[in-house]
């Protein structure tokens, strides 16, 4: 069985540039080039990531070595991230926010706290690593309130919202609010004293910072990356 066949319906109105739209949503991928992302840390390379008919594509098997975790020219601080995704069998990613990104750190997931991207059809994976480790778990922190992933080789949508305004962070997955949880305060800080993270200095505090899509293992897919900006 094949598991990673991507079929696209290119929406070309959304390729056309980086502008916002007058719903207020600004494509972060243009559907041709990386135009408005870079790889983390000045020594690293875009080795694996190409686009193919739309989509932003990564396959670990070109690889050469190194990291190459991509991250957005630009900052964000309040917003809703939408785009969707696809993983070949085993495959292995996730989206972080409030990533910084200078000489102290190595990798965007020292500071920026993680939304899972997964084969949830990896039963090993999942077993061994628990339900937050599965897709739409806020990664190490908290597993989804239920499963609704697709399997390998099919697109899922992840909505992520973050407002530091309101303290509210959410995943929608597949059109189905799976995370709530706050950003900042009290609460976020019990919630990483309580995981792995509760010794990492940098992680979590950053307000406003970098989205990074990460590059970990197998083919990974994405498309139709777009942003709004929260007031």
């Amino acid at each position: 069985m094949e598991y990673f066949r991507i079929y696209v319906i290119v929406c070309f109105f959304m390729m056309l540039g980086c502008t916002s739209s007058d719903d207020g949503w600004t494509p972060l991928f243009n559907g041709e080039n990386l135009e408005g992302w870079h790889v983390y840390g000045a020594e690293n390379s875009l080795d694996g990531w190409f686009v193919e008919d739309g989509v932003l594509v990564f396959d670990y098997q070109l690889k050469k070595g190194g990291s190459s975790n991509l991250v957005t020219d630009e900052k964000f601080t309040n917003f809703e991230l939408s785009f969707e995704w696809m993983v070949s069998e085993h495959g292995n990613s996730g989206v972080f926010w409030g990533v910084v990104e200078n000489d102290e750190y190595e990798h965007p997931y020292q500071t920026g706290p993680e939304i899972q991207i997964l084969d949830d059809g990896w039963t090993a994976y999942v077993e061994g690593r628990g339900d937050t480790h599965r897709a739409g778990s806020l990664y190490g922190l908290m597993a989804p309130s239920k499963i609704v992933s697709r399997p390998a080789g099919e697109w899922n949508h992840y909505l992520l919202h973050i407002d530091h305004e309101e303290n509210i962070g959410f995943l929608k997955f597949n059109g189905q609010e799976v995370l709530r949880f706050p950003v900042h305060g009290p609460d976020w800080k019990a919630l990483i004293a309580g995981s792995g993270f509760a010794d990492w200095p940098g992680f979590g505090k950053a307000r406003t910072g970098h989205i990074s899509l990460q590059e970990y293992g197998g083919k990974l897919a994405f498309r139709n990356i777009k942003i709004k900006v929260l007031p």
